[in-house]
């Protein structure tokens, strides 16, 4: 998987770097008497889970731009995450840096609403942990990996662990929009996802982990275990979803 990674991150950058010399060049103005050069360029503050940010962006032409950006720490929308029917308390700490090259294909529309339209194609360094926890009270339910246990009235457990997704380096796909709204200010929105390969996953339990499943032939200890082995194997988890909101500036 890392080596398919890898081939599709080269392949993305090679696209990347054929935007940078486009024929169809923007001609304007600014409209602060800025340096030419500065015409096509825009920087904007970002928002979303992965993490806050910014990233700054060069408009090759009507259907081309590039970006570079960056997001960073915690950005809570849910405290929770749903791994396989067990809904762990989540906290993230987020790395990552991203170049993407952002395709408009109705770029020189004069429909507003289709000229801000656009697919994104990228390439990013991820470097991200979760913490999960799981708290199982005195006769309370949980379920893990598929299987639903019931503690005692005198009997708790507990799961900890991480998943991480460490130096990773990961393709990206995406779709958005990016429309002004008042001058030289716009806002965006974007969704897409990563291949990142499985994460590395780690969890353990501790307290009364030794109780038995509605089945009756794995104990909640043996059933955490293998749903770490689904997490570090199932397809589904290849992917990192990515949803983000922000401000942008044109020069």
């Amino acid at each position: 998987m890392k080596t398919l990674r890898v081939v599709l991150a080269a392949g993305v950058l090679t696209a990347i770097a054929g935007t940078a010399f486009a024929d169809e060049q923007i001609v304007k103005e600014s409209a602060y008497g800025l340096p030419s050069y500065l015409d096509p360029v825009s920087v904007r503050a970002e928002v979303g889970t992965t993490g806050y940010g910014g990233a700054i962006s060069y408009r090759v032409n009507p259907y081309v731009g590039v970006t570079l950006g960056y997001n960073g720490g915690d950005i809570s929308w849910s405290d929770d995450l749903k791994i396989d029917g067990t809904k762990y308390d989540m906290d993230m700490d987020n790395n990552n840096t991203y170049l993407n090259a952002e395709i408009y294909p109705w770029g020189a529309s004069q429909n507003a609403f289709a000229r801000a339209l656009y697919v994104a194609a990228g390439v990013a360094y991820l470097d991200n942990e979760y913490d999960l926890k799981k708290r199982v009270g005195n006769s309370s339910l949980v379920k893990v990996d598929g299987e639903r246990f019931t503690t005692g009235p005198n009997q708790s457990a507990k799961i900890d662990g991480t998943m991480k997704y460490d130096n990773n380096i990961s393709p990206y796909l995406g779709v958005g929009i990016n429309a002004p709204v008042y001058k030289n200010i716009g806002l965006f929105g974007e969704m897409g996802a990563y291949y990142t390969g499985n994460p590395t996953v780690n969890l353990k339990t501790s307290g009364d982990d030794q109780i038995l499943g509605q089945n009756g032939d794995r104990t909640l200890a043996q059933a955490v275990k293998d749903e770490e082995h689904n997490i570090a194997n199932k397809s589904k988890y290849e992917w990192m979803p990515v949803a983000k909101v922000g401000v942008s500036f044109s020069f």
